[in-house]
């Protein structure tokens, strides 16, 4: 049998990573993220213990990675979905809608991701991280903005803020008077992206994450 070539060597790779990704994300989701190591996650990914430091430095790193993968495909889907849309104050609606939608259908998993990033390292630098302001940044530019590197990071904040104060135990706000200021700050109309009151009932919290992440087995050509 021929050794398998490099490209289908990293495509492995890449995959075996990406299903460290879903793991940590389904784990903390689950049971937050000190009841959760990376033992846990190397398990439920079904790889080795060791192979989780070949590509993260440590939890910390491989947790904030994964929830900005969730971030940034949540954040494009809603984006990109139809009816697909060039108009600017429409995409702004519906990034902010869906990062408000995160921090209510995934509250555990944001509150342990803005703990996170109150630690000493910050924010990670990932390309999962680096997705996430390139959409978001976008966004902005879209929307008009004619100073997009003094507007990106304010609309950021924004975000974050609204986001930590929906996570906060016991005090959280709810997402609708979040969602009136920012759609007020932006000049959107409450109609835009998708209002909290025109949802489908149960909410938009699937279990089933599986699809922003590319985790199926790809096809080993043996001959190579």
């Amino acid at each position: 049998m021929s050794p398998r070539s490099a490209a289908v060597n990293e495509e492995l790779r890449r995959r075996s990573r990406e299903r460290l990704l879903q793991a940590a994300v389904e784990l903390v989701n689950e049971r937050g993220y000190e009841a959760t190591t990376l033992g846990d996650i190397a398990d439920r990914a079904g790889s080795a213990r060791g192979l989780v430091s070949y590509y993260f430095p440590g939890k910390r790193q491989l947790v904030q990675s994964a929830v900005h993968r969730l971030m940034h495909r949540t954040l494009e889907e809603a984006l990109e979905r139809e009816p697909r849309t060039e108009d600017g104050r429409e995409r702004m609606a519906r990034a902010v809608d869906a990062i408000l939608g995160l921090a209510r259908d995934r509250t555990v998993l944001m509150r342990q991701h803005m703990a996170g990033l109150l630690q000493a390292e910050g924010f990670v630098r990932c390309p999962e991280q680096q997705r996430l302001a390139e959409l978001l940044r976008d966004t902005v530019v879209r929307y008009g903005s004619r100073d997009a590197d003094a507007d990106y990071p304010m609309l950021r904040a924004q975000l974050m803020g609204a986001v930590f104060a929906m996570v906060l135990p016991n005090v959280g706000m709810s997402i609708s008077p979040l969602r009136a200021e920012l759609f007020r700050l932006y000049g959107l109309d409450w109609e835009l992206g998708t209002p909290p009151d025109a949802e489908a009932p149960g909410g938009g919290c699937e279990r089933d994450l599986s699809r922003f992440f590319a985790t199926g087995s790809p096809a080993v050509d043996q001959s190579k």
